[in-house]
């Protein structure tokens, strides 16, 4: 019986909320992991049941109890919708505060030091170049980078188009630089291994679309061959790309359309970053820093 909810609800997940993959594996894995724990009938799962399940998950931080909160909200939603359940036990269930979260971000100087670190002596070293570019010179995020096609690049317009979350597609202005190296890279692409690789932009070794997780590794190893010592990720360039349009006047809609953000309120946050920097630039350059110095050394 259950299983067969797994299997409808994944459905409805593809389906009619036209969730990524990975959000879909996710979503399943939260429920499954629920109800493995909970031996009583749905229609008995009540508002403390889920309470006392989440304030007893171990080794798990607010941010991750919140995204359980909300694979069970969509979870029992669902079941209201399909008629299973009269209400949603997750309503009233009050979600962990969540301090302000700012994201990594990488200098200017930092950026051109990652992409300066490629080796250009093989083909794969101008993919991992047009890569990074593509990624901050455009704030891709890397399901992005990975799925670009070459049939949605128009160059000539100074555009590509990218399919975005629940597979809606935008167009993202394209800067010289970053148009110039996909162009070099793809004077070397090797030959795709099949049709379904043809049109991609960026292949593996084999001809194959490359995976987030060799992106994720290519980019630790520039991380480390440039002495860029930060936790970083493939997102990490979107951030440092959001952050450095703020930081350079830009207005907040123009970023929020080109990271292809449906709320604003989710933009916003690289105001923040940008404030802390400043935050931190006025205190080391601060008048009365090397005074405080002086009597902290009596």
């Amino acid at each position: 019986m259950r299983e067969n909810l797994y299997k409808d609800y994944e459905t409805y997940l593809k389906i009619e909320r036209a969730m990524s993959r990975h959000t879909v594996a996710s979503y399943c894995s939260d429920v499954r992991k629920f109800l493995g724990q909970c031996e009583t009938d749905l229609r008995s799962v009540d508002t403390g049941l889920v309470e006392n399940y989440l304030s007893e998950l171990k080794g798990v931080t607010k941010r991750s109890q919140a995204r359980f909160l909300s694979s069970l909200r969509s979870f029992f939603g669902w079941l209201v919708l399909e008629g299973l359940l009269d209400d949603n036990p997750c309503d009233n269930v009050d979600p962990p505060k969540l301090g302000l979260y700012l994201p990594q971000v990488l200098s200017v100087s930092e950026v051109e030091a990652l992409i300066g670190a490629v080796d250009l002596s093989s083909w794969q070293g101008f993919r991992d170049k047009a890569i990074l570019e593509v990624l901050y010179g455009c704030g891709l995020r890397v399901s992005e980078a990975v799925n670009l096609n070459i049939s949605n690049l128009y160059f000539d317009e100074g555009y590509i188009k990218v399919k975005g979350k629940g597979n809606k597609e935008r167009l993202v202005p394209i800067g010289e630089m970053a148009a110039d190296a996909v162009n070099e890279y793809l004077e070397h692409r090797p030959r795709p291994y099949d049709a379904a690789s043809d049109d991609l932009v960026f292949l593996n070794r084999f001809g194959r679309s490359l995976s987030r997780q060799s992106m994720f590794l290519m980019m630790k190893k520039m991380a480390l061959l440039a002495d860029v010592r930060k936790e970083i990720s493939p997102h990490t360039l979107r951030h440092s790309f959001a952050t450095h349009l703020v930081e350079n006047g830009a207005d907040l809609r123009m970023v929020q359309e080109m990271l292809g953000h449906e709320n604003l309120v989710t933009t916003e946050i690289y105001t923040h970053i940008d404030t802390s920097t400043w935050h931190q630039e006025v205190l080391a350059h601060h008048p009365r820093r090397e005074k405080r110095k002086e009597e902290d050394s009596i």
